[in-house]
């Protein structure tokens, strides 16, 4: 039988059908040696087949994973040479972003974007509690939005609270599977919350000593909407890992670096001190942001990159 994963919950799947039965499927133990270098051979996002053990209690075993199109991941929190499979088969992933309570950098806007740019993956960068800005947050976000939607991105201001754009963030989820990302705390449960009262996702308040969220979103779980959307809500993260991505493929994943490394005079151009860098070039015109340039660096040099 063929289903959909809705939710992982480290030993066990739940499975829904096309019927819109849900069983909860554990998996066969050759799925550890397929050499998926990954501590969850399956993710919420999968298509699975799998075989009914008991149907009485609707409980199943997953034989086999159809191939993904696409997936974002992230650095196994316990073993970090391996990854962690957030979500699969993702049409959008909406990055909420907030100045403060908590404070997203630039540098994880990045790592976020590269990671799903190397995927194809669409994204739409969502500013959110523009309520509760004053008036360092709104510079720091003014100039986050201009740097992003100059280069291409689509993205949006919000307000979770006051429900400002929301319809807007809806029209783009509609008949799509998204995922929601972002560092805990910036208000990916209280979207949902808000697309749907009556899921009811819990929240918590920041940490007044780090700011910092407090991770209530422990497993990676899909919800459906009744405009055909179906969305991940995924756990909160400090970093996105970068696996299997070579030190000469990262530029080609900067939007505004690979247009302008086409004109480099070497073919591998790392843009660092090369002659004849027409990425370097449009940095000294500043033709292209410092900050983002600054970022690149920052994740080339970075040797827990676990580059190939």
């Amino acid at each position: 039988m063929k289903g959909l994963v809705y939710k992982s919950t480290g030993n066990w799947y739940d499975v829904h059908t096309d019927s819109h039965e849900v069983y909860k499927c554990s998996i066969k133990g050759k799925f550890r040696s397929l050499g998926i270098k990954s501590t969850n051979p399956v993710a919420v996002g999968d298509y699975v087949f799998f075989e009914i053990n008991d149907e009485k209690e609707q409980r199943g075993v997953i034989t086999k994973i159809e191939p993904r199109k696409n997936y974002i991941i992230r650095k196994s929190v316990n073993l970090s040479k391996q990854s962690h499979i957030l979500a699969s088969n993702i049409d959008y992933c909406f990055l909420f972003v907030t100045p403060s309570n908590p404070s997203t950098s630039s540098l994880f806007i990045d790592r976020v974007l590269l990671s799903t740019e190397s995927f194809g993956i669409n994204t739409i960068i969502l500013f959110n509690k523009i309520d509760s800005y004053d008036k360092d947050d709104t510079d720091y976000i003014e100039k986050l939005y201009k740097t992003y939607t100059s280069i291409g991105y689509q993205c949006l201001k919000i307000s979770v609270k006051q429900k400002t754009n929301i319809e807007k963030v809806k029209k783009f989820m509609e008949n799509n599977v998204s995922v929601f990302t972002g560092h805990s705390g910036v208000g990916k449960s209280s979207m949902m919350n808000a697309l749907d009262s009556n899921l009811n996702l819990k929240t918590s308040e920041i940490s007044k000593q780090n700011e910092q969220g407090q991770h209530t979103t422990t497993f990676a779980e899909m919800f459906d909407f009744n405009n055909g959307a179906k969305v991940i809500d995924s756990p909160g993260i400090k970093g996105f890992g970068l696996i299997d991505i070579e030190k000469n493929e990262i530029g080609g994943y900067f939007v505004e670096i690979a247009k302008l490394s086409t004109n480099c005079k070497f073919n591998n151009c790392l843009h660092l001190n090369e002659p004849n860098c027409a990425v370097k070039s449009a940095l000294e015109a500043n033709d292209i942001s410092e900050s983002r340039y600054v970022n690149y660096l920052s994740i080339l040099n970075d040797d827990e990159n676990n580059f190939r």
